[in-house]
């Protein structure tokens, strides 16, 4: 202690406040390593060991705060007038640091979301993969990746957004969303039979969707005003400028959208394929000739 001391030119009083310090820090750090490395080897589930990991950065963090800070804040007269005047200059200079804290609160109390939801905040949407105490971390989807698919990004969003901007869950409350995709028939073809096979074709590859939202649409109502009349896929008719428009719409789970759409048009391209009076339009120019 007392080379510490002279080495430094430290008072004996902050010497021995520093070596204590170090003591409880590299204890706590070293109990931290070994509950890790024990949760590794004995939980084999990487979400429980993710969750579990988190905990244990949390109750590190605070312990540090209780064990450390009583011993650097002992002679201070009165704690409250110190704070007083050091919290004017922390909230200016320490703005969205503060706003990141108050974030990460308040995604650990409400739950707008959870590792492993994917979310839209923004204009950024993916899955998020982790929450600290400052920032949270999502694999983007979607951008220049069609059908919400993962373009490999992995975006860190400060905590302060949550309370800022709109933020979207595809998970929690509801787990489903509607999906259309639109097929457009020329103004020729048998609408009334394409309509028939759309219709068939959408029933048999997003029935099991269906059956699964309405217990999830029992639960979301139980918490949320949800309410929807029916949940069955449906075909809507309309009519464009270059055909009929005929439109399925059915709920399907937000990562299975492309896989379901694709089964969807090919069953499609083949029923069509075989009617022989049903046309996929798309934007053409007639030109009529009369003789005078």
């Amino acid at each position: 202690m007392q080379s510490l001391t002279e080495a430094f030119h430290l008072s004996p009083e902050t010497a021995e406040k520093l070596a204590l310090s170090t003591g409880i820090f590299l204890l706590l750090t070293l109990g931290r390593l070994i509950v890790n490395q024990i949760m590794k080897k004995r939980i084999a589930d990487a979400k429980i060991v993710y969750r579990s990991r988190r905990a244990a950065l949390y109750t590190y963090t605070l312990l540090l705060i209780v064990l450390i800070g009583p011993i650097w804040l002992q002679g201070i007269a009165s704690l409250t007038t110190f704070l007083g005047l050091a919290s004017a200059g922390i909230a200016i200079a320490l703005h969205d640091t503060i706003a990141n804290i108050a974030g990460w609160v308040f995604i650990v109390s409400r739950k707008p979301f959870k590792v492993g939801d994917r979310i839209q905040i923004g204009d950024t949407a993916g899955d998020v993969i982790d929450i600290r105490i400052f920032q949270f971390s999502l694999v983007e989807i979607g951008n220049w990746v069609d059908a919400d698919q993962s373009t490999g990004r992995i975006v860190h969003v400060p905590n302060s957004k949550v309370l800022r901007d709109p933020l979207a869950n595809y998970h929690i409350g509801f787990e489903y969303i509607w999906h259309e995709i639109p097929v457009l028939v020329t103004f020729e073809s048998n609408w009334r039979k394409a309509k028939e096979i759309l219709e068939t074709i959408s029933h048999e590859n997003v029935k099991q969707f269906s059956e699964g939202a309405q217990e999830q649409m029992r639960r979301a109502a139980e918490k949320y005003f949800i309410f929807y009349g029916a949940l069955t896929p449906i075909v809507y008719t309309t009519v464009k400028d270059s055909g009929v428009l005929l439109t399925i719409r059915y709920l399907v789970n937000p990562r299975e959208r492309r896989g379901s759409e694709q089964k969807i048009w090919e069953a499609t391209l083949e029923m069509f394929a075989k009617a022989g009076d049903i046309e996929l339009a798309y934007p053409t120019t007639r030109f009529f000739q009369t003789n005078k």
